[in-house]
């Protein structure tokens, strides 16, 4: 067997300590001091180990998002939203911070309702932002100091997403508006008039009869453009740009203001968008559209036509010669790579750059030259930024290991949120020259400095075809040499998907280390990160490649570290990693003590009809059901429950569309009818995901009571 990796990742308090020599809190923390009175007499005693890192602390954290800088450099702005998991309460905050001079950052506004998601004027002399406190989601302003606001929109509807005009003199919004309706005011009465229906049936004559975890109510997002005014508010009636198009633009229920952009003379709009029609649900042909001028005369052109697949992200270069954006080459694969494609916009020719570089775009940002393009992508277990050079297409690593997220570029420099196994997201600043050390801005939860986290190390062994797979084990917080653990064995989703050097308010790994167990996770074939061919091969392939990585993952990991109790593991997982849970019940039952199985797949030939997005079913199986049923029932969990014997915790929210109730409530029923011990938790007002803060509680005092129960110490 291939030896296996040492290289353990920095400790956060290592971390926290060379940072903090360069970094602001954004809450005064009081240095602790003893009264020399009261000191206590053995001062050589040892100290006692530092508090863990738990569930109850992770959930009370501050969380960042939404960075964004004044064109000039001078300005940060960024919103922190509180949690309560207790009472349900909380909030978010817009803060701004001074980059080149006093770096205290002060509140902008204390609450989401006040104002959120913030945008700056092409001048940086005003701040956009939405906010409810006129009753409906409307575009406010105000200046860098916050001194005084307006009211920018009054529209008749809440506004979804925005984007500032280069020009400044101009908005683009999101709407949801009925698209047979001839005006804002037409969206307004049907609304209105289908709230006071006394009858509750629905009528659909085409899918997407609900998508995500919310039934289709004849709306789609559609481009308005509104005109400002001297006064900078808006004035006249906005320009319905996208009149006529039969889809949502951005596509719900994810589209955002990065499906949309200006053209750089402020006279066009370029969207993603899927046509509705009648293949909605299984195709994934997103393109990219320019609108004829700013008009609601229909008239729109398909940039992107010649490609069947996924168009996503435009973004113009400064000088507005050049298009950037990403393209998937397969229809019908939501996994496909996203190649980097460049379009003259003059001459109309598309070329694609760095398509030697076997990694998927997420995002891409044009440096101030136009030579560059920061793009970021899963790497090997990170999620790094990169620079990629528009002329050559050479990719050089711009940030190094963790998990970068949100960013914007700034005349000098990029600012960049970025998260680890150990630390959740905060601010950092580096120039473009990238040889410095990066400079910490923010640190929201300056409190973790002081807990005990579990030190995480990566390690490869050989897997399915003999093939070099990755891995995680993080040790317990506060480890003791010499003793074992018991070990949560966490299986990700997708299962095109990665837990990977990151930061998670969902599964994350370290509230395991933190309640005293060792956690084992494998980047099994399918994961993101290693290369397209590594994604690839988990298609029609869902119970047999990745099984044989878990398999030899989980026997190379109790070899490598001593630590790991291998009679006492329980393993875990969401969606896929649910399927992964009810696949392993009838094909490894033995392999642990308990199970707990999140939204997953229970019955692979029923969800081919069920689920809302057909493209991911077919796609997975080679087809439909009725022309390829072989595919799903040859690796079908509910084929082989007569073997289940391990107990499971089985989690559901009802809201979810993607992996609908029936999915847990079958596995339920086949853990009970057995007479196997078994637990079910539903959540009926949550999705996929499990979002509201009392629910999360809920949530993890169930799983840590089935993980204690079985395996607890």
């Amino acid at each position: 067997m291939r030896s296996l990796s040492t290289s353990f990742f920095r400790s956060r308090r290592m971390a926290t300590a060379a940072a903090a020599l360069m970094a602001f809190s954004l809450t005064a923390v009081p240095a602790l001091a003893l009264d020399p009175q009261t000191a206590p007499v053995e001062a050589t005693a040892p100290a006692a180990d530092p508090e863990p890192f738990t569930y109850e602390v992770m959930l009370r954290l501050n969380r960042l998002s939404d960075p964004q800088v004044s064109p000039d450099g001078h300005w940060l702005t960024y919103q922190v939203r509180a949690v309560d998991p207790v009472n349900g309460g909380g909030g978010t905050t817009v803060w701004v911070q001074d980059l080149q001079g006093d770096m205290e950052a002060r509140p902008l506004f204390m609450d989401a309702g006040q104002g959120n998601t913030v945008r700056w004027s092409p001048d940086g002399q005003t701040l956009y932002f939405l906010s409810s406190r006129s009753g409906s989601n409307q575009i406010w302003a105000t200046g860098p100091d916050g001194a005084e606001v307006m009211q920018v929109t009054d529209l008749p509807v809440d506004v979804q997403a925005y984007k500032v005009s280069p020009d400044g003199e101009r908005l683009a919004v999101a709407l949801a508006v009925y698209p047979d309706c001839d005006s804002l005011a037409c969206s307004v009465a049907r609304g209105e008039a289908e709230a006071a229906r006394k009858s509750t049936g629905r009528v659909y004559d085409r899918m997407f009869v609900r998508h995500w975890d919310t039934w289709n109510d004849g709306t789609q997002n559609h481009l308005f453009v509104v005109e400002l005014g001297e006064d900078g508010k808006a004035e006249g009636e906005p320009v319905w740009v996208t009149r006529g198009f039969d889809g949502d633009t951005p596509s719900k229920p994810f589209g955002g203001e990065e499906d949309f952009t200006f053209s750089p003379d402020s006279q066009s709009l370029v969207f993603s968008a899927r046509e509705a029609g009648s293949s909605e649900p299984w195709s994934t042909d997103f393109d990219l559209w320019m609108t004829d001028g700013l008009t609601d005369s229909g008239d729109f052109t398909n940039l992107t036509g010649n490609n069947p697949a996924w168009d996503a992200g435009p973004v113009f270069s400064p000088d507005g010669r050049t298009l950037a954006y990403r393209a998937m080459a397969r229809p019908g694969f939501e996994a496909d790579k996203f190649a980097i494609m460049l379009r003259d916009m003059e001459t109309g020719q598309v070329r694609q750059i760095a398509a030697n570089w076997d990694r998927s775009a997420d995002s891409l940002a044009f440096s101030p030259d136009g030579n560059t393009l920061y793009v970021t992508a899963q790497d090997t277990g990170q999620h790094r930024l990169f620079a990629v050079d528009t002329r050559n297409g050479a990719v050089i690593p711009f940030t190094g290991e963790g998990s970068v997220g949100s960013h914007v570029l700034t005349p000098s420099g990029i600012v960049y949120a970025q998260a680890a196994l150990d630390q959740p997201g905060d601010l950092w600043f580096k120039t473009y020259r990238g040889r410095e050390m990066p400079r910490r801005l923010t640190e929201v939860n300056p409190e973790l400095a002081d807990l005990a986290f579990g030190e995480a190390e990566q390690f490869t062994f050989e897997g399915w075809n003999d093939e070099t797979v990755h891995g995680y084990v993080i040790k317990p917080a506060n480890y003791v040499e010499g003793r074992k653990y018991p070990v949560a064995f966490l299986i990700h989703g997708g299962p095109q998907g990665s837990f990977g050097n990151g930061w998670s308010y969902r599964w994350n790994p370290q509230t395991y280390a933190g309640a005293g167990y060792a956690v084992v996770m494998i980047d099994f074939h399918g994961s993101t990160g290693y290369g397209q061919a590594f994604t690839d091969s988990i298609s029609q392939h869902w119970g047999d490649r990745p099984l044989e990585d878990l398999q030899k993952g989980w026997a190379a990991a109790q070899q490598k570290y001593d630590f790991l109790d291998g009679d006492r593991a329980c393993a875990l997982g969401a969606s896929y990693g649910g399927y992964m849970i009810n696949w392993i019940s009838g094909h490894w039952p033995n392999a642990f003590k308990c199970m707990v199985n999140h939204d997953g797949v229970f019955d692979t030939f029923a969800m081919g009809f069920a689920t809302e997005e057909l493209w991911f079913t077919e796609w997975e199986n080679g087809g439909t059901p009725w022309e390829n049923p072989r595919a799903y029932q040859e690796f079908n969990p509910a084929n082989h429950v007569d073997k289940w014997n391990t107990p499971m915790l089985v989690i559901q929210g009802e809201q979810d569309f993607r992996i609908p109730t029936s999915q847990g409530l079958s596995a339920f029923t086949a853990l009970q009818r057995q007479g196997i011990e078994s637990r079910l938790l539903v959540f009926p007002d949550e999705n996929h995901w499990v979002l509201k803060p009392q629910n999360s509680l809920q949530w993890h005092n169930e799983v840590f009571g089935w993980l204690d129960k079985y395996i607890g110490e």
